[in-house]
């Protein structure tokens, strides 16, 4: 953003973004019209640019200024609750944050995420609760929980929904497995031993959404070992019950290890969830800072043959 840009221009364009009239937003901001008038349009010689245009119907932002406006609008809605926030953490006056999380989710990813709460609210208390998705939801829309940290997908228009990571799904296989001498599986090397899977119940929209993936590629597997953690997964893959897919990321037993299925990059992604009414002061600051640290990190893409095909998995084993 340009240095001409200062915080009190990025008010003067939402209200009259808001108000559709340079005498109405004036008013509100305590200005003289002819005031406002000028600013905005030395703002506009200064960054060449034309935020609005004027006619007989109002004033209406530009392609290019809607994305001011855009900014505008989120840069003070930042600042009123960065300022909130402040005020409660000097006052001692936060309340705890009860967060719940997946046993699947990555503990990196919950280690960052207590990081980044300790370092946005020092000495502010946080309370975690493991479960199952299904159960965690439950329990935000009861109120006893504030956020959760879950695997996607996350279906309902009641949910603020916030990526945060996301990781390559692959195929557990026992060390000893003739597969692991490959660098990838093909997909019909797989297909009839593909059995071990999260208990559907645990996360429904998931499960459904993993089985229209597989359908998609011609494997339609017996779900006949159901686990309700990563260790479940494991010691069923160790004791020959069958393979399973899972997030690259986990911590793998020495007896196992993974391989990716040729032609495909699918993968495990974890967000921060809260419901749209919650109440928490905490919640749009954290979901800000998440946003910002994953998008700080470079994408790494493992190697792909020509004919590789992309295709995104929105959960987790």
């Amino acid at each position: 953003m340009s240095d001409l840009v200062e915080f009190r221009h990025l008010k003067y364009i939402a209200a009259i973004a808001e108000t559709a009239n340079f005498t109405r937003a004036a008013e509100g901001l305590f200005l003289a019209q002819s005031s406002l008038s000028k600013q905005i349009k030395d703002l506009e010689d200064g960054i060449a640019i034309d935020i609005f245009r004027r006619n007989r119907d109002g004033v209406y932002a530009t392609a290019a200024g809607e994305m001011l406006v855009s900014y505008a609008q989120e840069a003070i809605k930042s600042r009123d609750e960065i300022v909130k926030a402040a005020r409660a953490v000097h006052r001692g006056e936060v309340p705890v944050l009860r967060i719940g999380f997946s046993c699947f989710v990555s503990p990196k990813i919950l280690q960052t995420f207590s990081d980044s709460y300790a370092n946005l609210f020092p000495e502010c208390p946080t309370q975690f609760s493991g479960g199952d998705p299904s159960q965690i939801l439950r329990h935000m829309q009861k109120g006893t929980l504030d956020g959760a940290l879950l695997p996607l997908p996350i279906c309902g228009e009641e949910w603020a929904v916030e990526q945060v990571a996301s990781a390559p799904l692959v195929i557990c296989i026992r060390v000893d497995d003739p597969l692991a001498q490959r660098i990838q599986i093909q997909v019909p090397e797989v297909a009839k031993r593909l059995r071990i899977f999260r208990n559907p119940e645990t996360h429904p929209s998931a499960h459904e959404r993993l089985m229209e993936m597989l359908a998609e590629i011609g494997i339609h597997p017996d779900v006949s070992n159901l686990a309700a953690s990563p260790s479940d997964i494991q010691w069923m893959v160790r004791s020959k019950y069958g393979l399973a897919l899972i997030d690259q990321t986990t911590p793998l037993d020495p007896d196992l290890t993974t391989r990716p299925l040729a032609g495909l990059h699918w993968t495990a992604d974890t967000a921060f969830v809260h419901h749209i009414e919650a109440k928490h002061l905490a919640l749009p600051i954290l979901a800000r800072r998440l946003r910002t640290l994953r998008d700080e990190k470079p994408r790494k893409r493992p190697a792909r043959s020509k004919e590789s095909k992309a295709i995104q998995l929105e959960l987790l084993a």
